[in-house]
């Protein structure tokens, strides 16, 4: 036999392994594209997996903390904005006061989204309000979009922060002690 002739046979078997590495770099380009935040600031995936099969899950952990409750949500939201169904579902199931914090933690999302994601950030704000719930409006409202909490700082702008106490240690490197017997400024 010509070598030739076992050559055409040995392509076709490299293009449909060809066609799956192209459809999961696609699928993973798409699913980067649709989150609104850095890595460091997205929710786990186990997490966001837990949420989607059982949203009411989550009222039962964060029972009878609203801050938090209202913090992860809009975490999972902004994390990966296609749990809105799995949204709608809580709300269904929440009791008026947690609807509260839900309708606040859509407005977080939304106010996270909408320097990043405008679309995300618009896609936020038309599904809460074609929900119709009055609770969730009154939350989403409450929270305003001009309120320094609606805009979660980023882990890496926190850990940047320098300490209450002051600096301890200056100089190139910060190798040099501070004197503790300076008088510290006062404020303008």
């Amino acid at each position: 036999m010509n070598s030739r002739s076992t050559r055409p046979c040995a392509r076709p078997a490299r293009l449909p392994a060809l066609w799956l590495a192209s459809a999961v770099m696609t699928w993973s380009v798409d699913s980067c594209f649709a989150q609104c935040v850095e890595f460091s600031d997205r929710a786990p995936q186990m997490e966001l997996d837990a949420f989607a099969k059982s949203p009411s899950s989550l009222l039962e952990k964060l029972r009878n903390d609203k801050h938090k409750l209202s913090d992860r949500l809009a975490a999972y939201i902004v994390t990966d904005p296609s749990v809105l169904p799995s949204v709608q579902t809580l709300i269904s199931e929440a009791p008026s006061t947690d609807r509260l914090a839900i309708g606040g933690a859509l407005r977080i999302a939304e106010a996270r989204c909408t320097l990043t994601k405008p679309d995300i950030a618009r896609k936020i704000r038309n599904f809460t309000q074609r929900l119709g719930d009055l609770a969730v409006q009154g939350g989403y409202s409450a929270t305003g979009a001009d309120d320094p909490d609606a805009r979660l700082p980023s882990r890496d702008k926190q850990a940047r922060q320098p300490a209450r106490g002051g600096e301890l240690l200056e100089g190139d490197g910060k190798t040099k002690l501070v004197n503790p017997f300076k008088p510290v400024p006062l404020p303008r």
